[in-house]
This record gives structure tokens, C-alpha cells and sequence, in this order.
């Protein structure tokens, strides 16, 4: 019997696996920049947890993976698109924040050198398993070839390091917590091009339900004033400047009406249905702008307490 229940056992996690996970879609911004993006959708049985945009940044000799995917499995997927595109070995993981979507491929890279904020680092060390367990809890599948993996090389909130990584110069830029406290953005300022993780993202609702809105739309006024062309958000297509400021005017603009309606003595359910959501009633996983409201609310609240 514990012999049969083995072979159905492994025929189950074979079939798990037998339906492909969902394409790659590259798409070349130059000759040493690719944008892999990902599905748009929430994790779930079909997508088997693969909903993430990462970037991949080809240097003279070497290469960076930025943003791994939930499972090693999505990382592994990753990383045959990037080999598809480049010969060049990848030396260098970034992590742009601590969410599960992010960072839980890391293991898929273990020859690279892993970077990351330095809040994202202690997150991913000590919650880490959470995210494992929400990704398996969505899609009804296990992943025991997952587990976190922390970076190994850091950087402090509010700084902006220059490095350069086989001939690319970038910016590790670590802001004012926005849409997690441990938050990176990679910016290359020769090409232009900024790597937002989920502080940029284009046809989705932006999560705040580990955000800080206010710091986030000051981030978004900053993003505004740097010189970019492209951005690769951390979901939805590419994006370009008026998209930043597209998206920075209606962060504040939400960011306004809930202060505005705290100080008239609104409730958060009030403010919802007083507020005009024509904008975003537009954009996917519409259903989160409730919790959004209610979690600009409490920082209103504790801002004026």
C-alpha cells in the first residue's frame, strides 16, 4: 500500500507539472537590455505562480538577472529565456523588493552574487517562507524545490550607489519605502532605461498592502524628474515617461481625496464611494482599490494623530 500510494503520489507531482508554464515574452529595448515579461494575472493553478516582469542586462562578459520569479521552477524558466538571448554567465541577481513574485527564483541562480535593499534582505530572511506558502496556498500546488534566499550584498534606504557590472553603469536606488519599506530600483543611466519593480507598474492597480502611499507618490515625483525613456515596471507592459507621470498623478490624486476625506470626518467606506475611481476602474485587479483606500486611511489617521 505506502508502495502504490509513492507511485500515485509521484504521478500527481508529475502531472502538476506536465502543462508548461506561460511564455516568456521578451521584449529588446537595445542590444544589452531585454525585458522578460510575465503574466498579468494574480498567481494560480494555470500560471503555476509565473505573474512577474524581470529584466535582463547583458555586460561585456557577464550578465544581471533583475527579479527571479515565486518559485525556483519560475526561475529556472527565467533563466532559459535569458540563456536564449545571451551566452554571457549570470554573476548578479537584484531583488527590487521582498515579495515572493520577486525574489523566491533566486535559487535558480546559484553561482550569482544576489543584491538587494538592505530591508529586503531582513524580510526575505525572516519572512520569507510566508511568501512560499502564500504562492502554494494560490495556486494549490507545492514547490519543494523553493525556499528563500537573502541577498548578499545590500544597500541603505534613501541612497542611490553607482556601480558598474561587466562594463554597465547602474544605480542601485534604494528610496523612501513606496510600495514595500525594502524597495530597489535599478536605474542605467547611459541608456536611460529604469528597472521599477512594483513602485512602476502599468495596467494594474499598484498595491499598497505593504505600501506607504505618501513616500510612494513622493518616489513616483522623483522617478518624474530623472532622464528615462523606458521603464520596465514590475507588472504590465513597458512603460515611458508620460506613464510615470500619468501614474504619479493618480497616486496623488487618491493619496488627496482619502486625506481630504479623513479631515471632513469621512469614513473610508464613504470616501470610496464619494471619490471618483473612473481611472482606475480601467486597470486589472480592480478589487484591490478598496483595501488601497482603506490603507491610505489608516496612515492618514496615524499621520494625524
Amino acid at each position: 500500500m505506502k508502495r502504490l500510494l509513492g507511485v500515485l503520489l509521484l504521478m500527481v507531482t508529475v502531472s502538476s507539472w506536465a502543462t508548461p508554464l506561460p511564455e516568456v515574452k521578451v521584449s529588446k529595448i537595445n542590444d544589452r537590455i531585454y525585458a522578460l515579461l510575465g503574466p498579468e494575472e494574480l498567481p494560480n493553478k494555470h500560471n503555476q505562480g509565473y505573474m512577474v516582469n524581470s529584466a535582463l542586462i547583458i555586460g561585456d562578459k557577464e550578465a544581471v538577472i533583475v527579479d527571479t520569479g515565486f518559485t525556483h521552477q519560475i526561475g529556472l524558466h527565467l533563466r532559459k529565456a535569458a540563456e536564449s538571448i545571451t551566452d554571457k554567465p549570470i554573476t548578479h541577481v537584484i531583488n527590487t523588493h521582498h515579495h515572493g513574485d520577486h525574489m523566491l527564483g533566486n535559487t535558480a541562480f546559484p553561482e550569482a552574487e544576489i543584491i538587494s535593499s538592505e530591508k529586503c534582505r531582513e524580510w526575505v530572511a525572516t519572512r520569507g517562507q510566508e511568501a512560499l506558502t502564500l504562492v502554494e496556498q494560490m495556486t494549490g500546488m507545492t514547490f519543494p524545490d523553493t525556499r528563500p534566499v537573502p541577498a548578499t550584498r545590500t544597500y541603505q534606504t534613501l541612497t542611490k550607489t553607482e556601480l558598474t557590472i561587466g562594463g554597465v553603469k547602474m544605480v542601485m536606488w534604494v528610496p523612501k519605502a513606496s510600495h514595500t519599506v525594502g524597495d530597489l530600483m535599478v536605474y542605467l543611466p547611459d541608456d536611460q532605461v529604469l528597472v521599477g519593480g512594483d513602485i512602476l507598474v502599468n495596467g494594474v492597480i499598484p498595491s499598497l498592502h505593504d505600501g506607504f502611499a505618501e513616500s510612494w507618490v513622493e518616489t513616483l515625483a522623483e522617478v518624474e524628474k530623472t532622464p528615462i525613456k523606458t521603464v520596465i515596471p514590475g507588472h504590465g507592459p513597458l512603460m515611458n515617461k508620460e506613464g510615470v507621470i500619468h501614474l504619479h498623478h493618480m497616486m496623488a490624486a487618491l493619496y488627496d481625496a482619502v486625506d481630504e476625506g479623513w479631515k471632513e470626518g469621512l469614513t473610508d467606506s464613504e470616501i470610496r464611494t464619494k471619490t471618483d475611481l473612473s481611472e482606475w476602474e480601467k486597470l486589472k485587479r480592480y478589487d484591490e482599490m478598496g483595501g488601497n483606500i482603506n490603507r491610505i486611511y489608516m496612515q492618514v489617521e496615524e499621520k494625524n494623530f
